[in-house]
């Protein structure tokens, strides 16, 4: 019985001490020259500033486990175009601060607004977001709508996602669902990259970065806080705002997606009918960095610049 106890705590006691292993995001290295920080009110976070100094901003916002990077290949078609492109890590992701607390939409408002605060950007910007960072882009839109000149949403999250029964699970239960996470999480995470290795990128060596961030102390926290936060909140009220509002909205889908399935484009074009919609068949969740330049085509178009 005092070995079963024993072989109990153990298990029970793994997650804690694999995140206490992790590295703190300061012992990060920081490999690209224009990489720089802002030290804003609930942390200091990464940023990168890509293409001309005069023109529109495009700010850039990644997804749920990706950080700024995940936009490498899709930014230089932006700086063609005339775009000054703001890149950032989202608290918990890649080189960013990881505070507590549940990040919500509260809680990245706060983050928007003060990196642009931070950068001096007061004409409106363009916001691209991807998967999640659609989610953020969405919500901050439908209340900073003088801010905006147009949302880009990639594969949008908000109308509904699968990520899966553990994250279901791990999202609704408090303390053994944080345990679970922990213990379980990892494995997706490395499972999902392994699953695109094949697949052609944009992004070089992404499928290698992604699982990365796990070496990285408070990765995790900050992912099921996000889950349980600004992904928990389905956006219709949001996107009814921005059809109010006036705000253009181009959606992009991946009609092979199995994460965000493509049936969610029926529900966004019932909540706004006029956005505008773009699809590509062939494409999974990863479609900015597997399809970069078939996005583009399609995408450059139907930019707002003026």
């Amino acid at each position: 019985m005092s070995l079963l106890r024993w072989g109990l705590a153990a298990v029970a006691a793994m997650p804690i001490v694999q995140e206490g292993l992790r590295k703190p995001v300061s012992q990060r290295p920081v490999s690209d020259p224009e990489s720089r920080f802002a030290d804003l009110a609930q942390g200091r976070v990464h940023y990168r500033w890509h293409g001309p100094s005069e023109g529109p901003v495009a700010l850039c916002i990644h997804g749920l486990t990706t950080p700024s990077y995940v936009w490498d290949g899709l930014i230089p078609y932006l700086v063609t175009k005339g775009f000054r492109v703001l890149s950032l890590d989202l608290y918990g992701r890649g080189l960013s601060a990881r505070p507590r607390g549940l990040q919500d939409d509260a809680f990245y408002d706060r983050l928007l607004t003060d990196i642009l605060q931070d950068q001096g950007i007061t004409d409106p910007v363009t916001l691209f977001g991807n998967s999640m960072g659609s989610a953020i882009s969405t919500a901050f839109a439908a209340r900073h709508p003088a801010r905006i000149r147009q949302v880009v949403l990639c594969v949008p999250a908000g109308m509904g996602h699968d990520l899966g029964l553990g994250a279901k699970v791990t999202q609704k239960l408090p303390v053994l669902g944080d345990w679970l996470f922990h213990l379980m999480y990892p494995r997706t995470l490395k499972q999902g990259s392994q699953a695109e290795a094949h697949l052609p990128t944009s992004v070089p060596d992404i499928t290698r970065r992604q699982p990365e961030e796990l070496r990285y102390r408070g990765f995790l926290r900050s992912v099921l806080s996000s889950l349980r936060g600004v992904l928990a909140t389905p956006r219709e009220a949001d996107h009814r705002k921005l059809q109010g509002q006036g705000i253009p909205v181009l959606a992009l889908w991946g009609g092979a997606d199995d994460i965000i399935p493509i049936a969610c484009k029926n529900r966004l074009s019932a909540w706004n009918p006029d956005a505008t919609h773009i699809v590509i068949e062939d494409a999974g969740h990863g479609l900015i960095y597997t399809h970069t330049d078939t996005l583009w085509d399609q995408l450059e178009p139907r930019l707002l610049m003026d």
